[in-house]
């Protein structure tokens, strides 16, 4: 199998993290060759963290270059259109529609862009936009957009949600783990 790429987006503090580990963990259990790599950024600030998530029979590196990722998954929409350039031409992102602030808008200095989604599709990317906040609550808590996410990127991978949740159960603490089967099934559900 040739490798694939997944960039996984957001703000310091949204779980980009232990999303990169679920995933990496179902993957290698698939028995995929997996390479994790995080870049923080500002994180502690707010600021922007990326996680690269690259499998297949062998992965010599583990970072995507722009034009190369099959999946963006982004927690927040500007980060979405921010990593755009890093998408292959037939790549698709998942999205939640929740906006943050980033410091320019908090400042006043700029506004924060309208219609992005409309406006990422007009780029030709293929985008499935839904509001993982939302479902999030539904399932217990605002922390859970991550499940959330996975939940909506397991609809493009193939993989039986049994081993996704057999995932889940190895990445997430057990006081939590219902929380998170919820909000996956949420997710996957949307």
């Amino acid at each position: 199998m040739e490798t694939k790429n997944v960039m996984i987006v957001g703000v310091g503090g949204q779980g980009s993290l232990l999303a990169s580990k679920l995933l990496g963990r179902l993957l290698m259990d698939q028995g995929y060759d997996v390479k994790v790599s995080e870049v923080h950024g500002m994180s502690q600030r707010g600021g922007s963290v990326v996680t690269y998530v690259r499998y297949g029979d062998r992965v010599y590196s583990p970072v995507i270059d722009k034009g190369e990722a099959d999946f963006i998954v982004s927690f927040e929409l500007l980060e979405a259109a921010r990593w755009l350039p890093y998408l292959k031409r037939d790549g698709q992102i998942v999205t939640s529609t929740q906006q943050i602030d980033p410091m320019p808008v908090i400042t006043g200095a700029a506004e924060y862009p309208e219609d992005l989604v409309e406006k990422i599709r007009a780029t030709g990317a293929r985008v499935d936009a839904l509001d993982c906040l939302a479902l999030a609550e539904k399932a217990g808590s605002s922390k859970a957009v991550n499940i959330v996410l996975m939940g909506r990127l397991s609809h493009y991978f193939g993989i039986d949600d049994d081993k996704w949740l057999r995932a889940i159960e190895a990445t997430v603490p057990a006081k939590f783990l219902e929380l998170n089967k919820r909000a996956f099934a949420l997710g996957r559900d949307a």
